[in-house]
């Protein structure tokens, strides 16, 4: 058995299950808005107080860094993964600021697929973010959200090809693209804090 003089800072471990359950609970509240467009300001009030608090996560995280003698894991590897979660957040409200601003009314064939990938992907990640204090247990979640990131992938796919078949005028090509394309961002960093898990897991179970 290994004795430590300085103990680990176990402290970073509740910092991500916040990230990870407050970038959740955005994916959910636009799965369910993206159904209801156009959106609403309550509903951007409601991300735009999610993507603040994740912002001060994010700092908490680089804060604690800066005084922590013994870190859990690597220090690069806390950065990384506070910053993906971080992304997650910040790309769910930059998908439901644009369809806002741009006042999308039409709903998208497909696009609600893709957000529903979304939320069931940031569903696993809170559970795999719970697993990462004891290391035991990670592959399943992490297949999980690889599968997702994958059929993600391919709807983005499907979506763009609605978008692009001659059917949507210039201007509602435009306002959709982005909105579209943030979300797969989003699901794209899930599956990055992911990988980091599953690289920390490999280093120190």
């Amino acid at each position: 058995m290994r004795f430590r003089l300085i103990p680990r800072d176990e402290g970073f471990y509740p910092m991500f299950d916040a990230a990870a359950t407050n970038a959740n609970s955005a994916a959910h509240l636009l799965a369910s808005s993206i159904r209801m467009l156009p959106l609403t300001e309550d509903v951007m009030k409601a991300l735009a107080a999610a993507e603040h608090t994740g912002d001060e996560i994010n700092r908490s995280v680089r804060q604690r860094l800066e005084t922590a003698l013994v870190t859990p894991f690597d220090r690069e590897d806390i950065q990384a993964l506070a910053g993906a979660l971080d992304d997650v957040m910040d790309d769910i409200r930059a998908a439901a600021e644009t369809a806002f601003l741009h006042n999308i009314d039409t709903p998208l064939a497909g696009f609600d697929v893709l957000v529903d990938l979304l939320k069931q992907a940031t569903d696993t990640n809170v559970g795999l973010v719970r697993k990462l204090q004891s290391l035991k247990g990670l592959n399943d979640d992490i297949d999980i959200i690889d599968r997702l990131e994958s059929e993600g992938d391919r709807q983005f796919r499907i979506v763009m090809a609605e978008l692009f078949n001659g059917q949507h005028d210039a201007l509602e090509i435009l306002r959709w693209k982005d909105v579209v394309e943030a979300v797969e961002r989003a699901l794209n960093a899930v599956e990055r804090s992911s990988d980091i898990m599953q690289s920390i897991s490999v280093k120190h179970a």
